[in-house]
């Protein structure tokens, strides 16, 4: 906290040497929130206050204020989206400073309050005032905030700041949490919108790093057929999900997917996700014009006339459910052993990755654990993607474990083009524009090895360093990998016991289908015949390509 509260008292005293500075006061490295102080010339913006435990950040914002001259922290506040991690922080910070302004976008300001479900919603204040979408809005003399649509969540959006002075203009852009591509209730973030911005600083979210996704409806039609599957063998699905966004996004899959639509069917929402629902009904002229026809048509969610029938989950209810194969959208915080009673079930509960969820291990029922993935962030390429079409001179990495970020910085396409960034909390970062400017060397991420060969046995050994790696527990889950070639290097990936549960179940009984699940080359429902146009992607074991080759029986 000395370095924090060191670097904050720099800010005020204006004595950087730069006219742009960033301080994070918290970067999402874990679940702790995103809160970040940004200095444009005289002028302070805190972007987002996701922080749990607020606080800290209060006493250092009030010894802050002190030293300067003014008696807020910060000339004003800019949230980028509602999701608690960018905002649960907010209603504590209006309680110690209420003359603070904050701004966001005008869904943004209307879906705040759900992070705030213990407390009467009349006793809240409404602190926040909507910014219009597109516009420039001068907030301070000299100093224009423009809010860009960031897919993700509705009312998300990329926060573009603009500093004039009579020598030059300095601009930055906040991307807050983004997605490049549509999803079921929002559009994803237009890259056309933000082109020729002509951008000096750039501070983006890397909660993926450098992961590759397949394409959004192959992560729909993957999950939809787990579920089917599921329902198939008789089991109930259990999904818990944060309040705002994936668990409405479900909802609109579950409804109009093909192995869905017209099913005799329950879908039970529970909790904080059926009051998010109720939030998105009162947010329809804001949502894309496909769902306000799918709306015109039929209910956007509750609705027990058409099948599957979605309802709300009522004390009543809850001594059935279960009794025969249903879905329940709950809660990622709620204790899924409510459900998961004797004489229900058998279970399969759903995690969605990225998300921290706690489950047990042991529940009154049988029961399946597994994750899926349906993204609500941009994976590695659209990261890139999205710098490379801005080109700023400065990149600051935020929101993302420190080594899925490091995975970012460490990229040499970045590291040749621009000044890369990924600071800790409490690390001032001097964003000089137009200077010569030593670019920091990347972290280690390559790690020499040694390859022993003899016989028919093949060992590779790694240094220890590798196993501090967090991801390295997960690699080495059952001590099993699977190996392929990708050109002239071969990629190691380890098993988790999950893919191993899989493979040997993930096969058709029916011999006379010629399918992916009778496919000699499908193993873990992927495709490994290189000469197939499927290589190394998902398939549905119902899929079909020319470059079939039936399983014999002693490969099963």
């Amino acid at each position: 906290m000395r370095d924090n509260l060191s670097s904050s008292s720099r800010i005020d005293a204006g004595e950087a040497s730069s006219e742009l500075e960033c301080l994070p006061y918290s970067v999402q490295h874990n679940d702790e929130g995103v809160c970040l102080l940004v200095r444009m010339g005289p002028n302070r913006i805190l972007l987002d206050c996701g922080l749990g435990d607020s606080s800290l950040l209060l006493n250092t914002l009030a010894k802050s204020a002190s030293r300067g001259n003014s008696p807020l922290p910060a000339d004003f506040v800019l949230i980028s989206h509602a999701h608690p991690d960018h905002a649960r922080g907010l209603l504590s910070l209006h309680e110690a400073f209420p003359l603070l302004p904050i701004y966001a976008s005008e869904v943004t300001s209307k879906l705040l309050p759900l992070n705030w479900l213990g407390q009467d919603t009349k006793e809240i204040p409404q602190f926040c005032h909507a910014l219009p979408l597109r516009s420039p809005v001068e907030l301070q003399e000299g100093l224009v905030v423009e809010l860009f649509p960031a897919g993700h969540l509705p009312g998300a959006v990329a926060i573009l700041l603009t500093y004039t002075t009579e020598q030059r203009s300095y601009k930055l852009l906040y991307t807050g949490d983004f997605f490049l591509s549509n999803s079921r209730l929002v559009e994803g973030l237009r890259l056309e919108e933000l082109r020729g911005l002509n951008l000096n600083v750039l501070i983006i979210e890397g909660t993926y790093g450098t992961s590759r996704h397949p394409h959004r409806r192959n992560q729909e039609n993957q999950l939809a057929e787990r579920i089917n599957r599921a329902i198939a063998d008789n089991c109930s699905v259990l999904l818990p999900t944060p309040a705002l966004g994936l668990g409405q996004e479900l909802l609109m899959l579950l409804r109009s997917h093909h192995h869905f639509t017209g099913r005799d069917l329950d879908i039970w929402v529970d909790g904080a996700v059926a009051t998010g629902c109720d939030a998105y009904l009162e947010l329809l002229p804001h949502l894309p014009p496909s769902v306000q026809n799918f709306a015109r048509h039929q209910p956007l969610f509750w609705d027990e006339r058409v099948r599957p029938r979605v309802r709300r989950l009522q004390p009543e209810h809850r001594a059935t459910v279960g009794n025969s194969p249903c879905i329940v959208l709950t809660d990622s915080t709620s204790d899924l052993a409510k459900y998961c009673q004797p004489n229900t079930g058998p279970w399969l509960i759903l995690l969605p990755e990225k998300i921290d969820i706690k489950v047990n291990k042991k529940y009154f029922t049988p029961t399946t654990i597994e994750s899926y993935l349906l993204a609500q962030h941009s994976d590695g390429p659209g990261t890139t993607q999205l710098i490379h079409n801005l080109r700023p001179q400065h990149v600051v990495f935020v929101h993302g474990s420190p080594t899925y970020l490091a995975d970012l910085t460490s990229l040499e396409e970045l590291q040749n083009r621009y000044h890369v960034h990924s600071p800790s909390a409490g690390i001032l970062v001097e964003l000089p524009i137009g200077d010569t400017f030593l670019q920091p060397a990347a972290p280690e991420t390559n790690y020499e090895g040694e390859l022993t060969e003899l016989g028919t046995v093949i060992t590779i050994t790694l240094p220890d360093a590798i196993t501090a790696d967090n991801r390295w527990r997960q690699f080495a889950d059952t001590g099993l990998i699977e190996a392929r070639w990708q050109g002239e290097e071969l990629v190691l990936r380890g098993l988790s016991q999950r893919e191993l549960l899989n493979q040997s179940s993930d096969r058709y009984t029916l011999s006379d289908i010629d399918c992916c699940g009778n496919c000699r080359h499908q193993r873990g429902q992927r495709c490994w015949n290189p000469a197939s146009p499927l290589y190394n992607f998902k398939v549905t074991l119902e899929g079909y390509c020319p470059a079939f080759e039936r399983l014999l029986n002693n490969e099963s």
